[in-house]
């Protein structure tokens, strides 16, 4: 069920939109940093009489509104945790290179899926970072035959035209950064 429909069911059994919901919660204090889960849904299980998936719905809501907003480097951080922190290196290395191609000096746009790279506002990069893997993806326009390991992004991601996918730190070389470079000064023309 996705969780649209559990809202709608929501709605049809209560009568009660999100934002009620949250009105609601907060005139009996429960709508606050820390509350518990089981809290939440013993209430809504009590008062509405949710089924358990329903009221974590509600809750999940809950939390949204009440979570403190993430910085930039704690969300740069999610991308770097347990495994993928052997990459924190590599991404480091490939920014102070970027860093030095011109005085437009790029920067990142730091987003849940993916780190963007960007010229004037303009992407024309994104690193997507796994445990096992480090994935470029560069925009280089659809013209420019894939070679090597410079591959077409296919189904990867058309946000960008190639990807070159790193599967160990050494391979962050010259030949990448000078595709980088490409697409930094293709996004400019």
């Amino acid at each position: 069920m996705s969780f649209q429909a559990y809202l709608d069911t929501i709605l049809k059994k209560t009568g009660m939109r999100p934002e009620d919901f949250c009105k609601l919660a907060n005139q009996r204090g429960y709508l606050r940093q820390g509350m518990k889960a089981g809290e939440i849904v013993a209430w809504l299980k009590s008062e509405f009489d949710l089924g358990h998936g329903h009221a974590m719905a509600v809750y999940s809501i809950l939390r949204e509104r009440v979570a403190k907003p993430r910085t930039d480097a704690e969300d740069l951080s999610e991308h770097f945790k347990g495994a993928r922190a052997k990459w924190v290196g590599t991404y480091k290395s490939i920014l102070a290179k970027v860093n030095a191609f011109g005085k437009d000096r790029p920067s990142v746009n730091v987003g849940r899926s993916y780190l963007s790279l960007l010229r004037n506002g303009k992407k024309f990069a994104i690193i997507k970072v796994g445990a096992e893997f480090f994935d470029v993806g560069i925009k280089l326009g659809n013209d420019r035959k894939p070679i090597g390991r410079l591959e077409r992004s296919g189904d990867w991601n058309r946000m960008v035209s190639h990807r070159v996918r790193l599967v160990s730190a050494d391979q962050m070389d010259a030949e990448l950064i000078r595709w980088l470079k490409a697409a930094y000064v293709h996004v400019a023309e």
